[in-house]
Protein backbone atom coordinates (compact mmCIF):
# COMPACT_ATOMS: atom_id res chain seq x y z
CA UNK A 1 0.00 0.00 0.00
CA UNK A 2 0.98 3.55 -0.37
CA UNK A 3 2.26 6.37 1.96
CA UNK A 4 2.00 9.60 1.58
CA UNK A 5 3.78 11.55 3.83
CA UNK A 6 3.82 15.42 4.40
CA UNK A 7 7.42 16.32 4.29
CA UNK A 8 9.60 19.45 5.58
CA UNK A 9 12.72 18.76 4.20
CA UNK A 10 14.63 21.35 6.82
CA UNK A 11 13.26 19.26 9.53
CA UNK A 12 15.38 15.89 10.93
CA UNK A 13 12.41 14.04 11.92
CA UNK A 14 10.13 14.58 9.06
CA UNK A 15 13.71 13.17 7.11
CA UNK A 16 13.52 10.62 9.29
CA UNK A 17 10.22 9.47 8.30
CA UNK A 18 10.56 9.55 5.13
CA UNK A 19 14.13 7.46 4.97
CA UNK A 20 12.22 4.96 7.24
CA UNK A 21 9.21 4.78 5.18
CA UNK A 22 11.55 4.47 1.88
CA UNK A 23 13.53 1.45 3.16
CA UNK A 24 9.92 -0.58 3.48
CA UNK A 25 8.49 -2.13 0.69
CA UNK A 26 5.61 0.46 0.74
CA UNK A 27 4.89 2.56 -2.52
CA UNK A 28 6.01 6.26 -1.11
CA UNK A 29 5.07 9.43 -2.22
CA UNK A 30 6.31 12.16 -0.47
CA UNK A 31 4.53 16.18 -0.41
CA UNK A 32 6.58 18.98 0.73
CA UNK A 33 3.49 20.32 2.15
CA UNK A 34 5.32 24.17 2.63
CA UNK A 35 5.18 24.67 -1.11
CA UNK A 36 1.74 23.33 -1.86
CA UNK A 37 -1.02 25.22 -1.79
CA UNK A 38 -3.78 23.75 1.01
CA UNK A 39 -7.28 24.07 1.28
CA UNK A 40 -9.60 24.31 3.88
CA UNK A 41 -11.27 20.87 2.50
CA UNK A 42 -7.53 19.01 2.97
CA UNK A 43 -7.04 20.22 6.30
CA UNK A 44 -10.24 19.73 7.44
CA UNK A 45 -10.15 15.81 5.69
CA UNK A 46 -6.68 15.37 7.33
CA UNK A 47 -7.92 16.47 10.45
CA UNK A 48 -10.20 13.88 10.54
CA UNK A 49 -7.85 11.35 9.49
CA UNK A 50 -5.61 12.23 12.40
CA UNK A 51 -8.03 12.21 14.76
CA UNK A 52 -7.77 15.07 16.16
CA UNK A 53 -10.98 17.38 17.79
CA UNK A 54 -9.57 20.66 17.27
CA UNK A 55 -6.72 22.31 15.26
CA UNK A 56 -4.99 23.23 17.95
CA UNK A 57 -3.85 19.87 18.41
CA UNK A 58 -1.97 19.32 14.65
CA UNK A 59 -0.66 23.02 15.66
CA UNK A 60 3.33 23.76 16.40
CA UNK A 61 2.58 25.92 19.38
CA UNK A 62 6.24 26.69 20.01
CA UNK A 63 6.79 28.89 16.47
CA UNK A 64 7.34 32.24 16.53
CA UNK A 65 4.18 32.82 13.84
CA UNK A 66 1.72 31.22 16.65
CA UNK A 67 2.78 33.73 19.10
CA UNK A 68 2.98 36.53 16.33
CA UNK A 69 -0.55 36.09 15.19
CA UNK A 70 -1.68 35.44 18.99
CA UNK A 71 -3.56 32.17 18.12
CA UNK A 72 -3.63 31.06 21.95
CA UNK A 73 -6.55 33.21 22.57
CA UNK A 74 -8.71 32.21 19.07
CA UNK A 75 -11.27 29.40 19.57
CA UNK A 76 -12.43 29.88 16.43
CA UNK A 77 -12.19 26.39 14.17
CA UNK A 78 -11.67 27.97 11.09
CA UNK A 79 -9.83 30.83 11.96
CA UNK A 80 -6.85 27.92 13.27
CA UNK A 81 -7.10 26.13 9.88
CA UNK A 82 -6.97 29.08 7.75
CA UNK A 83 -3.93 30.54 10.33
CA UNK A 84 -2.16 27.07 9.35
CA UNK A 85 -3.11 27.45 5.54
CA UNK A 86 -1.46 30.63 5.19
CA UNK A 87 1.23 29.47 7.75
CA UNK A 88 2.67 25.96 6.94
CA UNK A 89 5.17 25.78 9.36
CA UNK A 90 2.60 25.56 12.38
CA UNK A 91 1.94 22.30 10.95
CA UNK A 92 3.18 19.19 13.10
CA UNK A 93 5.34 16.77 10.90
CA UNK A 94 5.67 14.97 9.52
CA UNK A 95 2.42 13.67 8.48
CA UNK A 96 2.12 9.98 7.24
CA UNK A 97 -1.22 9.26 5.17
CA UNK A 98 -2.75 5.41 4.49
CA UNK A 99 -5.55 4.94 3.10
CA UNK A 100 -7.90 6.53 5.57
CA UNK A 101 -5.94 6.84 8.10
CA UNK A 102 -2.97 9.23 9.17
CA UNK A 103 -0.53 9.77 12.35
CA UNK A 104 2.19 12.54 12.98
CA UNK A 105 5.40 10.75 12.78
CA UNK A 106 7.04 11.68 16.41
CA UNK A 107 8.42 10.07 17.83
CA UNK A 108 9.30 8.22 14.90
CA UNK A 109 8.82 4.97 16.46
CA UNK A 110 5.43 5.21 15.88
CA UNK A 111 6.05 4.58 11.99
CA UNK A 112 6.88 1.40 11.78
CA UNK A 113 3.72 0.19 13.56
CA UNK A 114 2.09 2.47 10.86
CA UNK A 115 3.56 0.79 7.67
CA UNK A 116 2.71 -2.83 9.21
CA UNK A 117 -1.42 -2.14 9.88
Amino acid sequence: MKITIWHNPRCSKSREAVNTVEESTCETEVVKYLDEQLTKETMTKMMKMLGFKSAREWMRTGEAVYKELDLKNVTDEDTLIEAMIQNPKLIQRPVLIKGNKAIIGRPAETIPAFIKE
